[in-house]
C-alpha cells in the first residue's frame, strides 16, 4: 500500500469535519449536532468509506475496491453498525477520560482485541538515504478499517496529554489543542472560535456597564 499522503488542515473536507487534530478524535466528530439535533455522517458503508479516504486512510482504488466487493453486503453492514458502537463507546470513554478517569477495562478490552485481529503493520521506507519506519494496513476487507482506528484510539490514550484533549465549549466536537499555550476551548475559529469570543466580549461588556 502507498504511503499516505498528508492533507491540508481544514474544516470540511469532502462533506467531513476534520477539526480533531488527531484520527481518534475526528472519527469521534463523525456525529456532530446542527440544529439541535444529532447529524449521522457515517450514515452507510459507502459514506464510511468517503470518510476513511478524506482521512487520507484509503485511496480511490482502495476505496472502490471494498465498495464493489463488500458495499451491499451483510458483512459491511455488520461492520458499519460496530464502527459506530465503537465509535459512541469512545465519545463516553474520551469524556471521562479527560477529566482525569482511568480507562475502563471494557474499553481497553475492546481496543485490544481490535488491535490483535486487525493490526496496523510496520514498514521500513527509504527516500533518498534517510530511513524511517512507516505504518500501514491492508484494507482487503470490510473489518480491516478497525485497524488505523482502533491504533489511533489506543495511541491517543497511552500517549497524548490528556489536558490537551477536549470538548469544545461551545458544540459536541472534540479536538486536541495543539497551540502553544494549551487553553483553547472551542474546536475551530471558523465553526465556534469566533462565536465564543464575540460571547466573551458581550460578558465583559456587560460586567463593565454593571461596575
Amino acid at each position: 500500500m502507498k504511503q499516505r499522503k498528508s492533507i491540508p488542515d481544514s474544516d470540511w473536507r469532502d462533506g467531513f469535519l476534520f477539526v480533531g487534530n488527531h484520527l481518534a478524535l475526528d472519527f469521534l466528530n463523525t456525529r456532530p449536532v446542527q440544529n439541535g439535533e444529532p447529524m449521522e455522517l457515517l450514515s452507510d458503508f459507502s459514506e464510511l468509506l468517503r470518510w476513511f479516504q478524506a482521512a487520507g486512510l484509503l485511496n480511490s482504488r482502495e476505496m472502490v475496491n471494498l465498495q464493489r466487493q463488500s458495499g451491499e453486503s451483510a458483512t459491511a453492514r455488520r461492520t458499519l453498525d460496530a464502527m459506530r458502537q465503537l465509535r459512541e463507546q469512545l465519545r463516553k470513554e474520551i469524556r471521562v477520560w479527560e477529566r482525569g478517569a482511568d480507562v475502563h477495562r471494557d474499553t481497553l478490552d475492546a481496543l485490544n482485541q481490535l488491535m490483535a485481529a486487525y493490526p496496523m503493520l510496520s514498514k521500513l521506507r527509504a527516500v533518498g538515504n534517510v530511513s524511517s519506519m512507516e505504518l500501514w494496513f491492508e484494507p482487503r476487507q470490510p473489518e480491516d478499517l478497525f485497524a488505523p482506528l482502533a491504533h489511533s484510539a489506543a495511541t491517543l490514550f497511552a500517549e497524548a496529554d490528556r489536558s490537551r484533549v477536549r470538548k469544545c465549549g461551545y458544540c459536541v466536537l472534540h479536538f486536541y489543542d495543539t497551540s502553544k499555550k494549551g487553553t483553547r476551548r472551542w474546536c475551530s475559529m471558523q465553526l465556534c472560535g469566533n462565536r465564543l469570543k464575540v460571547a466573551a466580549y458581550a460578558a465583559r461588556q456587560r460586567l463593565a456597564n454593571e461596575g
